[in-house]
């Protein structure tokens, strides 16, 4: 207790000095605590723009579709899979889709496209583009020649809402093309440019139709009640449903790239850690080191009297502790307001794309109790590192010498 007393009243002798080693060093962690909940804010945004824009946490298709992209490769066994898939406790909802080039031609333009089949009832629920139609309904009535396109793609061929366009396919078995005219029944915009100019959406019924597939699919995109499935590799739902020549994929493995960046973000803490070290190892010392120096006769008189080394050592040490735990509480008030704050009103990011995901919201960090546990333990632990260089330097000095030199 007498040498918790003697380094609280210690450090605060010249608290400018003081006020600026625990400033730098508690800025130090409270930027480490907004890294980390911004990396974590940001991880869940990219994630969930990436599987709830379109892809699904998950999805099914006949083995080798993904690559070659053949309209004849459908799922096998489509509605044993359907059924099972209805049962499934961890699904909490999926949809059909049909994928295929096509060409869409209107009086003024041509395009290649990715046309695309869907259900409309189940496919709002596994994307968001009946949210962002800017112009025009998602699939009202049940105009089977209704299409929806991107506010891009309408740009290209230079059409507006009401106006025709033809599509052109090559049907599955035969590859003879099959051609259908459309009514463009609505507009949507996305953040990203791809799909706002390579993607048209008609219903699947019709997509079938044209592409000579009767009822068959080459997509079931999947959302699961958590997302921390799709990341679970030893669930046994993707065994499950790898069978009868099918693989289900989940959005780990169909945008892997956004997996190794997100990983990689990681590392962006031990960064920050690194640099936070180096604040505290020349901080700590230099602080300490110019308290030693202001008391080097008091620090005599302490040999003098019989004080061991090690009782030395450990009055810089307290001393260490002390201003660590000045720097840990400005730290953390620090980082728990700049976190609060810019959580509530978020930070804008939007149009910004990374790896193919295109941020379309505010990022708004995420606060854990564990960034205000385990980071300001890490630092206690550094600063008293830190202090060790100084402790050692004060248990070796002499009497005779500490004396004269504070003279």
């Amino acid at each position: 207790m007498i040498l918790i007393k003697l380094a609280w009243r210690n450090i605060f002798r010249n608290k400018r000095r003081t006020f600026i080693a625990a400033t730098a060093i508690g800025i130090g962690l409270a930027a480490l605590i907004f890294v980390d909940a911004f990396m974590i804010g940001m991880s869940e945004n990219m994630v969930r723009t990436a599987t709830g824009t379109f892809l699904g946490d998950a999805q099914i298709h006949r083995m080798g579709f993904r690559d070659a992209q053949e309209v004849s490769l459908t799922i096998q066994a489509l509605d044993e899979v359907t059924e099972r898939l209805a049962q499934e406790t961890i699904v909490e909802h999926f949809t059909q889709r049909t994928i295929a080039s096509a060409m869409i031609t209107s009086p003024a333009n041509v395009g290649a496209i990715n046309l695309v089949g869907v259900h409309p009832p189940t496919e709002k629920f596994l994307s968001e583009i009946d949210d962002v139609i800017t112009e025009g309904a998602y699939f009202e009535g049940d105009n089977s020649r209704d299409i929806v396109i991107g506010a891009k793609l309408a740009e290209i061929l230079e059409i507006e809402l009401g106006d025709r366009v033809v599509l052109t396919v090559a049907q599955a078995e035969s590859g003879d093309l099959s051609q259908e005219m459309f009514r463009i029944s609505g507009i949507y915009q996305f953040a990203g440019e791809e799909m706002n100019s390579g993607m048209a959406f008609v219903r699947i019924e019709k997509a079938q139709e044209m592409l000579a597939i009767g009822r068959e699919a080459h997509e079931i995109a999947i959302k699961f009640t958590a997302i921390a499935y799709a990341q679970d590799p030893t669930l046994p739902f993707w065994e499950t449903y790898s069978q009868h020549g099918n693989e289900v994929l989940s959005w780990t493995e169909l945008i892997s790239q956004l997996k190794v960046i997100l990983e990689m973000t990681k590392y962006s803490k031990y960064i920050m850690g690194g640099i936070l070290f180096v604040v505290v190892i020349f901080g700590i010392i230099n602080t300490l080191f110019m308290s030693l120096y202001e008391r080097m006769f008091e620090f005599g008189v302490l040999r003098a009297v019989g004080t061991r080394p090690f009782g030395m050592a450990r009055i810089i040490l307290f001393e260490a502790g002390a201003l660590a735990v000045v720097s840990i509480g400005l730290g953390m008030l620090l980082g728990f307001i700049l976190t609060a704050v810019l959580s509530r009103i978020g930070l804008d990011y939007t149009g910004i794309e990374m790896v193919g995901v295109t941020v379309q919201e505010f990022i708004y960090p995420v606060m854990k109790v564990e960034q205000f546990m385990i980071y300001p333990v890490w630092l206690f632990v550094f600063t008293i590192i830190a202090g060790l260089y100084p402790a050692r330097y004060a248990a070796k000095m002499s009497p005779a010498d500490a004396m004269r030199r504070s003279f």
